[in-house]
């Protein structure tokens, strides 16, 4: 199936104060994202939003709605759960 993404403002303030080299990874693993659902993805109990995919150090949190992905966050694992 084949996803669109859509991005909310605050995550796209956390994808700009990431590094370039980050920011970079990080879009890639997205647009994979998009077909099917590729790469690391969890579906995550009592935390909304209800999914989070794994790229390194970094957590992008978010929901799927129909046939939309809706980006919420992109944090350091360290602090994406809190």
């Amino acid at each position: 199936m084949q996803y669109s993404v859509q991005f909310k403002p605050r995550a796209m303030k956390d994808l700009a104060a990431l590094s370039q080299e980050n920011r970079r990874r990080i879009l890639a693993k997205i647009e994979g994202l998009q077909d099917n659902l590729a790469g690391d993805v969890k579906r995550l109990t009592n935390f909304t939003p209800e999914y989070r995919l794994r790229v390194g150090d970094y957590r992008i949190l978010f929901e799927i709605n129909n046939s939309m992905i809706i980006i919420y966050r992109v944090k350091h694992r360290r602090n994406a759960y809190s």
